[in-house]
């Protein structure tokens, strides 16, 4: 059996990115910049006030002094004359320094005098409440990488350095093909050893919020023709999902199946807990990867394969899923030579701490756990017996996909 880094690894080397396109700024959300996005100008484009009140000579800005105001300039629109000694320029947080000012002297510590003068509270040092021009970025710098999620904060980015359009990778399509005779779509009447099928929409889920497009095929019976002449055609997507049937028993029919049109199987055992039957092979260019049929397996596969195997089809630099340490809340027995991913909920201690407690029933087909689980504790292979309060690795999923 490969270990799940080793299999990751394979899964890995065998995915390129997708094609790019160009989308609106509004549309980049979620997408994945395709080549670094750079400056079209100096933000601020100008030296600007970044407080309220008023452009000021720093040397005529001592407490007690008074100035006459010559002007104000609200955001966008700059004062056209000069500040000289003993004047001052009103001013708003954006607003454009004018010449001859070195400093702003913040509202707060201005008094209004009869007339058109201030007061002058509490003096400013030189260059104080300034922002300077290219202080956040200059004309030409890349803003935003290759490879970079674009989430709010890079739109946000983005839409500052002047873009309206965006280049990104092509979004990969990935189809999930369920398998069993015991399998039925939800919502119908469900025939007497039968199971509404839980993996197709839970594995359109993922893959939506990996940023891919589903497209679910019919569901096939146990029959390797079956399975063949559903996914024939399968050219038109970028990965095929499968659920269930993957391993070696008399009804596990996929690698017959799929070896029908072309399946080159690279392996399917995968030293892990739960979810060891994994196969990963190719049709052609496409990528195949055999989940196992129980739902919490193919879920926890799911995390540990199909996400970063997205993340690499969309062109993202940040392929590994993320671990955190947590204490456990209570203790474990010592670990087989598989590693084990259990469901838990998730705690702070009194000091802040991440606790992490195992669920006391762990079995592969239960959603309900999955769905009360904020994450995963990972147990190496041959960890030894862990006591409450010792540190764990934990797989975080109540902020997977934030």
């Amino acid at each position: 059996m490969l270990s799940v880094s080793e299999a990751q690894k394979r899964i890995l080397a065998d995915l390129t990115p997708t094609g790019t396109e160009l989308v609106s700024l509004a549309e980049s959300w979620g997408r994945v910049a395709a080549a670094p996005i750079c400056a079209r100008l100096d933000n601020p484009p100008a030296d600007v006030s970044a407080m309220d009140g008023y452009a000021v000579r720093a040397v005529d800005c001592r407490s007690g002094d008074t100035l006459r105001i010559v002007g104000e300039s609200p955001a966008g629109h700059p004062f056209q004359g000069q500040v000289e000694a003993g004047t001052c320029v009103r001013l708003y947080t954006g607003s454009v320094l004018p010449d001859g000012a070195d400093s702003i002297l913040i509202q707060e510590n201005a008094r209004t005098e009869a007339g058109d003068r201030i007061a002058v509270l509490s003096g400013v040092a030189t260059g104080q409440h300034i922002r300077r021009r290219g202080q956040d970025f200059a004309l030409g710098w890349p803003v935003v990488p290759e490879g970079r999620h674009i989430l709010a904060r890079e739109v946000g980015l983005i839409a500052a350095a002047n873009h309206a359009w965006v280049p990104v990778y092509r979004r990969p399509v990935v189809a999930i093909l369920s398998t069993g005779d015991e399998v039925s779509l939800p919502g119908g009447d469900i025939p007497p050893g039968g199971i509404a099928n839980s993996n197709a929409p839970m594995l359109a889920a993922l893959v939506r919020a990996c940023g891919a497009t589903p497209l679910i095929l019919p569901t096939a019976r146990d029959d390797a023709a079956e399975i063949a002449r559903l996914a024939s055609g399968i050219e038109a997507a970028d990965l095929l999902l499968t659920a269930g049937g993957a391993s070696v028993g008399r009804y596990d029919l996929v690698q017959e199946g799929l070896g029908r049109i072309g399946l080159s199987v690279d392996f399917w055992k995968i030293a892990m807990r739960p979810g060891k039957p994994l196969m990963h092979g190719r049709i052609g260019r496409v990528p195949v990867l055999g989940l196992p049929g129980n739902p919490v397996a193919a879920l926890v596969c799911g995390i540990l394969f199909i996400m970063p195997a997205i993340r690499a089809m969309s062109g993202r630099a940040d392929l590994t899923v993320d671990h955190d340490l947590a204490r456990l809340g209570s203790a474990l027995p010592a670990n087989d030579l598989r590693m084990d991913h259990l469901r838990a909920s998730l705690a702070r201690a009194d000091d802040g701490a991440l606790v992490a407690t195992a669920f006391s029933r762990q079995d592969s087909a239960m959603l309900r756990t999955l769905a009360d689980s904020q994450a995963l504790i990972v147990r190496p292979p041959h960890a030894p017996a862990a006591e409450r309060g010792e540190t764990c690795r934990i797989i975080r999923l109540d902020t997977l996909f934030i």
